[in-house]
């Protein structure tokens, strides 16, 4: 494979959302988090791990509020109400 090619593969992609979508993503995959102790992560578990923790450390401040369960219920309202 030439250099080119291989750099193109792992170029980094940059996905824009909100930070009512962030919040609400964060949630959906922090609920999902519980894999057997059994099973040996694939590569799609892996991706959203990494994903799951890049959103924490933007989000950390709202989600160690005190407040998180309104912020989030506020977030899903927007979400659902946004059609942008």
């Amino acid at each position: 494979m030439s250099e080119d090619a291989r750099a193109a593969r792992d170029e980094e992609l940059v996905l824009a959302l909100t930070r009512p979508e962030a919040l609400v993503f964060f949630e959906w995959l922090a609920s999902r988090d519980d894999p057997s102790p059994d099973s040996v992560p694939g590569p799609e578990q892996t991706v959203l791990w990494r994903i799951e923790g890049r959103l924490e450390k933007m989000l950390l401040p709202e989600v160690l509020r005190p407040d998180y369960a309104d912020l989030l219920d506020a977030a899903r309202k927007r979400v659902l109400t946004d059609r942008s």
